[in-house]
C-alpha cells in the first residue's frame, strides 16, 4: 500500500515512531535513503546496534529536527494516536516533506467495534482487545481509554486542515490477524478473505484503520 504512492529507489524517507526500526530497515532494503525519529532511546539504541542503522534518532514528532522540505515521503504509521499533539505532528511531518511527496497515515478507525489498546475500569487497565469503547460518546469512551486516540473520517481529514495539499487516499482497511496465523493460519486466512473483500464494500466503514495520503503541493 506504500509503495503504491511512494516510490523507493533513491527516495529519502521518514519514519515517525519508528521504534526499533523495522520500517527504516524494510525501505533500505526497496533502495530507499530511510530515516526514523521516536521517543524511545531503548528502542533506539537497539535498532541502530542490532539492525545496523545509524540514521534513528530521538526526537517528539511535534519538532522534527529537519530542515522544510527534506523527505519525498513520510511515514506515521499507528502512532498518531499516541502524540502528544496530532495537529502539530501532521504539521511537522508536512513541513518536512517535498512539494510533490507524500505523507501516509495508518491510524485507528473509531468505528471498528474493538479498542485494540485495552481499557481502564476505574484505575484498573485490562489489556486486550474491548469491544465498543468507541462508540460511546467521546466524554465516556475517553474515560475508558485515555491513553490511546481512535479517529472517525473527519476528525482525522481535519489535522491536514490548512495544509496545501491534497489527499490521494483515503479509506478504511482491517487486520492482518498475525497472532492469530501464528497458530491457526487457515483460519486467519478465512478471516483475511472475508474482511479484505468487505474492503471493497461500504463495511470497509468499520475496518480497524483509516489509511490515508496526503500529497504536499
Amino acid at each position: 500500500m506504500i509503495r503504491a504512492f511512494l516510490e523507493m529507489e533513491r527516495a529519502r524517507v521518514l519514519d515517525i515512531g519508528c521504534g526499533i526500526g523495522t520500517y527504516v530497515e524494510k525501505f533500505r532494503a526497496l533502495n530507499a535513503k530511510a530515516f526514523g525519529v521516536d521517543v524511545d532511546a531503548e528502542k533506539l539504541e537497539r535498532g541502530n546496534r542490532e539492525k545496523k542503522l545509524d540514521t534513528l534518532v530521538l526526537s517528539v514528532s511535534e519538532a522534527l529536527p529537519y530542515g522544510n522540505e527534506v523527505f519525498d515521503g513520510v511515514l506515521l504509521h499507528e502512532v498518531i494516536e499516541h502524540v502528544t499533539n496530532d495537529h502539530e505532528t501532521i504539521s511537522e511531518a508536512h513541513r518536512v516533506t517535498k512539494r510533490g511527496g507524500v505523507v501516509i497515515v495508518f491510524a485507528p478507525n473509531r468505528l471498528y467495534p474493538f479498542e485494540t489498546h485495552g481499557a481502564y475500569f476505574g484505575k484498573r487497565y485490562v489489556f486486550g482487545n474491548i469491544p465498543f469503547i468507541g462508540y460511546l460518546p467521546d466524554a465516556l469512551r475517553d474515560k475508558f481509554a485515555p491513553h490511546v486516540r481512535a479517529y472517525r473520517s473527519n476528525e482525522i481529514r481535519a489535522l491536514f486542515a490548512g495544509l496545501d495539499g491534497e489527499f490521494l487516499a483515503h479509506t478504511q482497511i482491517y487486520p492482518g490477524y498475525d497472532k492469530i496465523a501464528a497458530r491457526r493460519q487457515e483460519l486467519a486466512g478465512l478471516f483475511r478473505n472475508v474482511t479484505y473483500a468487505l474492503e471493497n464494500t461500504p463495511l470497509r466503514n468499520f475496518g480497524l484503520s483509516h489509511f490515508l495520503v496526503w500529497k504536499k503541493n
